[in-house]
């Protein structure tokens, strides 16, 4: 938004300004500040060192722990970025949010694992990747509604409306009992069998929490966990988890997800159509990932992530190419109002494409979805 920039960064709305008034002025070089870079990466630095303490965290103190630090801390940086006066305490506010996303992914998702019915595991795992999409898509909605405020402060409410979602996990936190996987592996097998018995609604449990200990006992008894990983037996479940989530991110989901209304406004529209462009494109990413909720069962993994990443490959040459027809190598340059509509089709199409596919390997990841199981032998459990 325009206020937030003449406040934070005067050099960028400077820049707009003068591109806007017909200034022949590198469009690829529109947004090249560090600080504003820095604003942007700062959250993606934060969670990936509040990851690696959060999972020790849950690990030690249990799940619930975890997702109230998380909680906390997200809510601090909401508060911190709605009364930001200075650089400083927005970049503050930034890396708060980014540990409360690392706690919170960690968290949660496992949280929701635990505490689900065996039956129902999947659906709620894929139901926390959907929620992602809906938030994305309300997040955009908030940013074009909150622009059209007069008076300039639009875009504190758009960053304090942040304390929302982080009072919400918080409170829940704080009332949500620990799950009975957390209890069983911190030695409170008696707490939590009377938690298994709550949450299932049934007083014969033995049979899963029978698992639940022997899981545990198993999980404790590997020696050197980090070393084992590297043997020859693990290689393809190390290759395939290394890869997957690096092939994700490098697919360049982030960069079209955070930077489409700069993208939109480079090419030609007004501040206010970047923003519903925007919307657009998060309507697009819920609805296609009802499509992967829908037919992953029938069409399988593979295919999906298969067809995906041909989807997204044949788009984005078609972005690059649209975008160099027009800027070159020099970044000066217009877009005709069509062929500006055309990309933002292309990016939707980018987006469905990631949606479906990459966008829900987490959700279709096994660790995700882990059942313990005895066979009808009573024999030891194996993973399933």
């Amino acid at each position: 938004m325009g206020p937030f920039l003449q406040k934070f960064f005067p050099s960028v709305y400077e820049k707009q300004r003068e591109d806007a008034s017909g200034s022949d002025n590198n469009q690829y070089c529109q947004f090249d500040n560090h600080m504003l870079t820095l604003f942007t990466s700062s959250l993606y630095l934060a969670a990936l060192v509040a990851a690696l303490l959060a999972s020790t965290m849950t690990r030690v103190f249990g799940r619930r722990i975890s997702m109230l630090i998380g909680g906390t801390t997200f809510l601090a940086g909401a508060l911190l970025n709605l009364s930001a006066q200075n650089l400083l305490m927005l970049i503050l506010g930034r890396i708060f949010l980014g540990f409360g996303v690392g706690f919170a992914n960690q968290s949660v998702p496992l949280y929701l694992s635990e505490m689900a019915p065996p039956k129902r595991r999947g659906m709620l795992n894929v139901t926390f990747q959907q929620m992602i999409t809906i938030g994305i898509l309300v997040a955009n909605l908030i940013n074009y509604f909150t622009a059209q405020i007069k008076g300039g402060f639009g875009w504190r409410i758009s960053l304090g409306l942040a304390v929302v979602p982080a009072a919400i996990i918080t409170i829940g936190s704080i009332l949500l009992p620990d799950t009975p996987n957390s209890l069983v592996e911190r030695g409170k097998e008696e707490e939590a069998k009377a938690m298994l018995r709550r949450i299932r609604g049934v007083p014969n449990v033995d049979e899963e929490f029978d698992d639940l200990v022997a899981a545990s006992r198993e999980s404790k008894a590997v020696q050197h966990p980090w070393r084992n990983m590297l043997d020859r037996r693990y290689r393809p479940q190390l290759v395939m988890g290394f890869l997957l989530p690096l092939f994700q991110q490098l697919t360049g989901i982030n960069v079209v997800m955070f930077y489409a209304p700069e993208l939109f406004k480079i090419v030609g529209f007004s501040g206010n159509a970047s923003l519903m462009s925007a919307v657009i494109t998060g309507t697009v990413n819920v609805v296609a990932t009802f499509v992967s909720v829908g037919t992953v069962d029938r069409y399988g993994r593979r295919f999906w992530l298969l067809q995906g990443g041909l989807q997204m490959l044949a788009s984005q040459i078609a972005v690059g190419t649209m975008i160099a027809s027009q800027f070159g190598t020099t970044g000066t340059g217009s877009f005709p109002r069509a062929q500006a509509i055309a990309l933002v089709g292309c990016i939707c199409v980018y987006v469905s494409g990631f949606a479906w596919s990459w966008g829900r390997w987490d959700g279709w990841c096994p660790a995700r979805s882990t059942l313990w199981r005895s066979d009808r032998q009573g024999r030891a459990s194996r993973w399933r």
